[in-house]
């Protein structure tokens, strides 16, 4: 199957924006508005993350993804603050294709289990936030990266796929933001260990990152989130007000990190392509 292009969209409140190790978070936009940009240019799939949703106890995206649903039509993930199976039916009828778990699925594994046969188990993502130990060991954790779970994630990987999770997101949060490329060893490990997709997340700066972590990692598609919003950023392609919330010194500065290589939509196929991977072109991407 051809490997997916996915961009990520962290929000907090009514803001898209984006941290390092998934902390220090800065305003980058509104998410409709880059929603709607990355679906114009052939975006295989958007995942919308609540960053503060576990933190403060609450689900607020369902807003955001009924405008987004209205006007862009590409499977979209949504996770964050998704404690219950009312909490997921209220997901899907609000626009949403698939959710992902993954603070609620560590406190009561079985919701895995039940939602996978209430909703089907394509509908039901398990996402695995990993840092990496001392001894070379991978945990996962929870709340955003910020509580150890004690479990590792090869262990836990296999576990959800066992309990009907129909895929993986995995991120290595050491790695998030920082440009310096994905945990291709990581990936590869759990990759060879579950049957279903496993979407590498968290380090992306360059395209040879995401054909790296494809090719060498066997991942079935890439979460991308710095690359794409700083090209957005650097085009300056649309305008918001961004005072309501949040930190707005970055957009005023415009000042990127020299790690990460800005890229279009359309740059991360073409190096798909051109690695000889396949990849979904359409639309005239």
């Amino acid at each position: 199957m051809a490997h997916r292009v996915i961009a990520r969209l962290d929000i907090k409140g009514p803001n898209l924006v984006k941290g390092i190790h998934l902390e220090g978070l800065r305003v980058v936009g509104k998410p409709e508005a880059f929603a709607h940009h990355y679906y114009e240019r052939n975006i295989d799939e958007l995942l919308y993350v609540d960053v503060v949703a576990s933190l403060y106890n609450r689900n607020s995206l369902a807003e955001i993804i009924r405008r987004t649903a209205a006007d862009v039509f590409v499977p979209l993930t949504v996770a964050g603050g998704l404690r219950s199976l009312a909490d997921i039916r209220n997901a899907l009828l609000a626009g949403a294709d698939k959710v992902a778990l993954n603070t609620a699925a560590v406190r009561n594994p079985q919701i895995i289990r039940e939602a996978s046969r209430y909703f089907g188990s394509s509908t039901i993502v398990v996402a695995i936030e990993a840092i990496r130990q001392p001894d070379g060991r991978y945990f996962a954790y929870i709340d955003n990266g910020r509580e150890h779970t004690g479990l590792e994630i090869r262990d836990w990987a296999r576990r959800v796929e066992d309990l009907g999770a129909g895929e993986i997101i995995l991120t290595s949060v050491d790695r998030e933001g920082t440009g310096k490329g994905f945990d291709v060893a990581m990936t590869r490990e759990v990759s060879s260990l579950v049957s279903i997709p496993v979407v590498a997340a968290g380090g992306a700066g360059q395209l040879s990152h995401l054909t790296e972590v494809v090719r060498d990692g066997h991942a079935d598609a890439v979460s991308v989130a710095s690359m794409l919003h700083y090209q957005v950023v650097r085009e300056n392609t649309f305008q918001g007000d961004y005072s309501t919330e949040g930190n707005t010194e970055f957009l005023r500065s415009a000042s990127l990190p020299a790690r990460i290589q800005p890229a279009t939509v359309a740059d991360i196929k073409g190096a798909f392509r051109d690695a000889g991977l396949d990849v979904r072109f359409h639309g005239g991407c």
